[in-house]
């Protein structure tokens, strides 16, 4: 297929009763490697939800949103084609379930398998595999809630690849990681990129940013103020204008790293 990845036109989104996305557009191609890039409440979440298919937009003429190519998905088979790692699985995974069941999980798109069929020996096998090349093996028997917060996200990147999707999308990767544990995240994504899988990170933290993404879009009160080329867009004044608060900013071998400064 040559359709789009994520080919999303002049969409609105409404949560309960304020309008989050209006007239939105976004299109990544397939094979693209992505950040979107905003402040919290920008609506970025909100995106991420749409991309999923737990929210849609408002039925308007002008109005589409495809991925690759379609309109309509069976959740199901999205993940095919689709895997996810976000802030909202971390938060399902607070009642006893297991690594390797975790893991095992996303064949069916579920949290834990209670309700599912029982796994054949391929997934268990595709599962085992999996974890041992993102070395959590060890976590097969042991409780996801009392993990540590890299060790939930190296499970749950295991989880949203057990079907090889061929694009991942990552939402706020970072959040809770210590320094070791984003380091490890990094390292894993670009390890990803290397496979050939595509990824669409959505993120308010500059180093999240790994040297394969290329492009930047800056989302900012539900629009996209800005889409190009990481270099020209990750400087001082634009991400001022994004952040509302001076910035400095340190590039390192295509890395990006900012913290605030006064502006006197």
């Amino acid at each position: 297929m040559s359709e789009a990845l994520i080919d999303f036109q002049n969409i609105s989104i409404m949560r309960e009763e304020r309008l989050v996305l209006s007239q939105f557009s976004l299109r990544i191609q397939r094979g693209e490697h992505v950040a979107i890039l905003g402040p919290n409440g920008c609506g970025k979440s909100t995106l991420v939800k749409t991309i999923t298919r737990d929210l849609y937009p408002l039925h308007r003429p002008e109005a589409s949103a495809r991925i690759l190519g379609f309109d309509r998905w069976n959740l199901f088979q999205l993940r095919h084609h689709l895997g996810v790692v976000s802030n909202d699985l971390t938060n399902l995974c607070n009642r006893p379930i297991k690594g390797l069941e975790t893991v095992l999980s996303g064949f069916y798109g579920s949290i834990g398998l209670m309700m599912a069929e029982p796994p054949t020996e391929e997934m268990i096998a595709k599962a085992k595999s999996l974890m041992e090349e993102f070395e959590i093996t060890h976590l097969a028997d042991r409780w996801v809630d009392e993990l540590s917060s890299g060790e939930a996200r190296r499970i749950l990147i295991a989880r949203a690849l057990v079907h090889d999707p061929e694009a991942l999308l990552f939402d706020e990767p970072s959040t809770s990681l210590d320094f070791s544990a984003q380091r490890e995240l990094v390292a894993i994504m670009r390890r990803l990129t290397r496979r050939g899988i595509s990824l669409v990170l959505v993120t308010h933290h500059l180093p999240d940013i790994i040297p394969e993404i290329q492009r930047v879009i800056l989302m900012k009160q539900g629009k996209v103020i800005a889409d190009g080329v990481k270099e020209e867009l990750l400087v001082e004044d634009t991400l001022h204008d994004l952040f509302n608060t001076r910035v400095e900013i340190v590039r390192n071998d295509g890395f990006y790293h900012a913290w605030w400064r006064d502006s006197v």
